[in-house]
């Protein structure tokens, strides 16, 4: 009897533990679980390639023909925080900031200029309007970054929605879409870690 008591408190023990491992994980989902998806590549570089810039222009395209690297950098405290600067060739302007906020996670493009300063058009971007996956979030862009492209005469901007996707041991992808049928991605190979490159600049 002693033994069947034991027995049964084991299972219902078991099955607490259980229970509270999968509802610590439910409570990590979508957003955390996002993030710590990308903390996971801490310290590491990868190439991209464009995939998608629809609609085709007869403009000269600032990343075509450009070597594409995004470095997993600023992650002091990743489940809060993360930095990926986005490097075109020699030109290490962009940071894209991915931040934790109450409601969701923040996108960020932090540019700068050679020398550090900021560019004009810096800190733009949006919070997730939805809890998204653990693979997928998307950032409308926000009343500020709107403000900022009126200002600059940005008016194509204005409908912005960034989005990142992370699917671990192979891809990351960094997307703008618009209204109008504007497309632009960009698919990084997680599969092959490149060197890293320099700091981004002002950083």
């Amino acid at each position: 009897m002693k033994s069947r008591t034991s027995t049964i408190a084991g299972l219902i023990s078991g099955l607490l533990l259980i229970g509270g491992c999968d509802a610590d994980k439910a409570a990590r989902q979508p957003q955390d679980q996002f993030l710590e998806n990308i903390a996971n590549y801490c310290g590491q570089a990868f190439a991209g390639e464009i995939v998608a810039n629809e609609p085709r222009t007869n403009e000269p395209d600032a990343f075509e023909g450009k070597t594409l690297i995004m470095h997993v950098r600023g992650c002091d405290a990743p489940e809060q925080e993360i930095r990926i600067p986005f490097h075109v060739g020699e030109d290490r302007s962009r940071t894209w900031i991915l931040t934790r906020t109450e409601d969701g996670i923040r996108l960020k493009h932090d540019h700068r200029h050679e020398d550090g300063s900021e560019d004009a058009v810096t800190m733009y971007g949006g919070d997730t309007s939805s809890e998204g996956t653990e693979n997928r979030q998307e950032f409308p862009v926000d009343q500020e970054s709107i403000e900022t492209f009126k200002r600059e005469g940005l008016n194509a901007s204005l409908e912005n929605t960034w989005a990142m996707e992370i699917h671990p041991g192979k891809a990351f992808i960094y997307e703008l879409t618009r209204p109008n049928g504007r497309e632009f991605r960009v698919q990084f190979d997680l599969t092959k870690p490149v060197e890293t490159p320099p700091a981004p600049w002002g950083h």
